[in-house]
């Protein structure tokens, strides 16, 4: 399984949002390419940049930052926040990054992700962000009434290369992966799904790994990462491709399966 830094620019700065609420952020670096780099050395062998600036105007506003980062590591990139058209997409696939995710736009234009993903084969990454099961949008400000398991088969048949699913209420909130969510929509898919939001240790990234027979290919670790609750070296040994052995079921995960 992929353990994948997230690295979450706002105004340049590499912070953190509690529950994604811009009013709680938390600035951890002002320079994003020294911790790209970081986590590179650390052995990560893909990025997930958020563009929060982005996210809010609907369009890329770190662009600068963006294509530092990529410059900067020899690993893939993906990013997300505010990738609303076309112009946006092309924009950031021309600076260099590997994969592109969308998330208001599944939900308000499908056919456009549809289109997309017929252009970029490949490259096109479906962010689902979800409050108690519903669909969040424009950067979290807004709720649907799509569920998320739905607008993940819909996005499948689409042509999505993978399914990032965030559960907005524990992220940035160390308080762990909801495992049933994922379960759920990893089985109502046949594409790879990317676990996001609430890791807080060693223990619940080993939980996910009975999810990975499912298709949970990935997880993406922020907060925990940038308090030292999570060590980078430590999670992609446990959890790799690369790791020794699988968890054994008398360590106590069994449950999960």
């Amino acid at each position: 399984m992929e353990v994948i830094p997230a690295i979450d620019l706002l105004a340049g700065r590499c912070v953190r949002l509690y529950q994604g609420d811009y009013q709680r952020s938390q600035v951890f670096n002002d320079n994003p390419v020294e911790v790209a780099r970081q986590w590179l050395e650390q052995g990560a062998t893909r990025l997930h940049v958020v563009d929060l600036d982005g996210a809010k105007q609907g369009k890329p506003a770190n662009l600068q930052a963006i294509e530092a980062i990529v410059r900067a590591v020899s690993i893939p990139v993906q990013v997300g926040g505010g990738l609303r058209d076309r112009t946006s997409i092309t924009q950031l696939l021309n600076l260099g990054v590997e994969r592109t995710i969308v998330g208001t736009v599944a939900v308000e234009q499908p056919q456009l992700v549809q289109q997309l993903t017929q252009e970029f084969p490949g490259q096109i990454v479906v962010g689902i962000d979800a409050r108690n099961g519903k669909v969040a949008t424009r950067g979290w400000l807004e709720t649907s009434q799509v569920a998320a398991t739905e607008l993940a088969q819909q996005m499948a048949q689409q042509g999505a290369a993978a399914i990032i699913y965030t559960d907005i209420h524990r992220d940035g909130t160390l308080t762990g992966p909801n495992l049933e969510a994922l379960r759920e929509m990893a089985t109502g898919v046949n594409i790879p799904v990317i676990a996001s939001g609430g890791i807080s240790s060693l223990t619940d990234l080993l939980s996910l790994l009975s999810l990975e027979p499912l298709g949970v290919t990935g997880v993406i670790v922020g907060r925990a990462l940038y308090t030292g609750d999570v060590n980078l070296s430590e999670a992609v040994q446990a959890i790799g491709s690369g790791r020794l052995q699988d968890v054994p079921p008398d360590l106590g995960f069994s449950t999960f399966a």
